[in-house]
C-alpha cells in the first residue's frame, strides 16, 4: 500500500502541489506523543529545536485548537509550547478555514461507514479543524495516525485527509522532507 508521501510524489511532486517548500501542519500527537514516547524534551532537544527553526522560517505550523489540547496537559510540553512555539499556532477563525471546515464536515456526514458517534466526535474535536485548515491553506498535515479503510467508530485524520484531498505525512516523513538530522554530538 502506498504511503501518503509516496502518493504525493505520484501526483507530480511537491512543486506542482504546494510550491517548492510545503508547509507542515502539526497534529497534537506530533507534539504529545513525540514528547512522551520518541523525543522527550530533555533527551532529544534536536527534534524540538528543528520544530522551532522550521516554524521560524514558515515551514511548520499548527492551529489554535491543537494548542488548547496541549495546554490541557499542564506539563513540560505546555511550558515548551508557550515559551517556544506559541506564535506558530494559527487561528482557525478565518473565513477560508471556516468554509473549508463546512466542506470537511459535509464529507464526514456523507460517509456512511462511520457511526453517528464517530461523526459527532470528529465535529467536536480539533481533528476536523486541522484538516480544514490544511485544506484552506494547502498545507500538509503531520500526524502519527494511520489511514484505516475499515474503521467505523472513529474518523481518523488520514481518512479525512484522503476524503477531502489533503496530503498527510508522519512526523518521521516530515523530518526527512525537511532534511532534519538528529545527531549525537560529543560522543567518545
Amino acid at each position: 500500500m502506498a504511503t501518503p508521501l509516496s502518493g504525493m510524489q505520484n501526483r507530480s511532486g511537491w512543486s506542482d502541489i504546494m510550491g517548492p517548500q510545503p508547509i507542515f501542519l502539526l497534529d497534537a500527537n506530533a507534539f504529545i506523543e513525540s514528547a512522551k514516547r520518541f523525543y522527550a524534551l530533555d533527551i532529544a532537544p534536536g527534534y524540538w529545536n528543528s520544530l522551532i527553526k522550521n516554524a521560524t522560517i514558515g515551514r511548520v505550523r499548527s492551529i489554535d485548537r491543537i494548542k488548547i489540547e496541549i495546554d490541557k496537559g499542564q506539563d513540560h510540553l505546555t511550558t515548551w509550547t508557550n515559551t517556544h512555539f506559541s506564535n506558530h499556532f494559527e487561528s482557525t477563525n478565518q473565513p477560508d478555514v471556516i468554509g473549508a471546515y463546512v466542506s470537511v464536515m459535509r464529507w464526514a456526514q456523507s460517509q456512511k461507514q462511520y457511526t453517528n458517534a464517530a461523526q459527532a466526535e470528529f465535529a467536536s474535536n480539533a481533528d476536523g479543524w486541522l484538516v480544514a485548515h490544511a485544506l484552506a491553506k494547502r498545507y500538509v498535515v503531520v500526524t502519527l495516525e494511520q489511514y484505516n479503510a475499515d474503521i467505523k467508530k472513529r474518523i481518523k485524520i488520514p481518512n479525512a485527509c484522503q476524503g477531502v484531498g489533503v496530503s498527510n505525512v508522519t512526523p518521521f516523513e516530515m523530518l526527512r522532507i525537511l532534511k532534519v538530522r538528529l545527531e549525537l554530538i560529543g560522543i567518545l
